[in-house]
């Protein structure tokens, strides 16, 4: 936790969501940063399984 309280996010994590979000979404930065942390971890789990599917052939 933070000095807060307040629990940080590891930087190289946050950008790694960030450029896959974008990649595959093409939202811009600050539109995936007004995501709470919960919905952007949701659009990646989201997006793993399109790519899952579509490499299955599904």
């Amino acid at each position: 936790m933070g000095a807060w309280g307040i629990v940080t996010y590891a930087l190289p994590r946050l950008r790694e969501e960030i450029a896959y979000v974008a990649y595959h979404f093409h939202w811009g930065r600050e539109e995936i940063l007004d995501l709470t942390h919960g919905e952007r971890q949701q659009w990646v789990a989201e997006i793993a399984r399109i790519n899952t599917r579509m490499n299955e052939g599904g």
